[in-house]
């Protein structure tokens, strides 16, 4: 069994936003293996349980906003009883650039904040993570920023804000290709 984590805010005013791209894997996951979501309070994950290419997988979106998401996700480890390298977590990466993705097992955190509150709750970083870029000029310009409290501003703005036009057309295609690779490493 795997448990799978989609990371993202909960909320209308962030759906469409980059830092939610993990939900919408998610949802396009659970939609692909007819799953159905609830509400799991002990753990504050919306979560499906699927049957996946002959094994079983628990999908989650932490309701903790994704800078709290190692609350939801070491509590769904205890629950069904996952070792962290059973753990597979979705998230935007801004060093990707976008339409890219990969996989690694094991690493920092990069300066992501819900994946250093995942190390900091499991107390390892050995678990797998599919990094979904989000990187494009917008970001290149902001990291410049010679001002840190203007770029961190801006990062923050930049990860809560929505796909641009261009990135929404081709958003559809990006999770269907991160859905694809996801399943033929598990």
């Amino acid at each position: 069994m795997k448990i799978i984590v989609g990371l993202g805010n909960p909320g209308r005013e962030y759906e469409g936003s980059r830092h939610n791209i993990g939900f919408r894997i998610i949802d396009f996951l659970n939609k692909e293996y007819s799953g159905s979501f609830n509400l799991d309070k002990k753990s504050n994950s919306e979560t499906s349980e699927i049957k996946m290419d002959g094994g079983r997988a628990v999908l989650a979106k932490p309701q903790t906003f994704v800078n709290k998401s190692g609350e939801a996700v070491k509590k769904l480890a205890g629950i069904f009883k996952i070792k962290p390298q059973d753990i597979i977590i979705i998230h935007d990466d801004l060093d990707i650039p976008f339409g890219k993705t990969k996989i690694s097992f094991g690493r920092s955190s990069a300066g992501h904040k819900g994946v250093e509150s995942i190390i900091g709750a499991l107390k390892t970083g050995k678990f797998y993570r599919l990094r979904i870029g989000t990187f494009n000029s917008q970001i290149l310009k902001i990291k410049k920023t010679k001002d840190k409290r203007k770029r961190i501003g801006g990062i923050n703005n930049f990860v809560i804000g929505s796909f641009s036009p261009s990135e929404r057309s081709k958003l559809s295609k990006l999770i269907k290709n991160s859905v694809e690779k996801l399943t033929s490493a598990i």
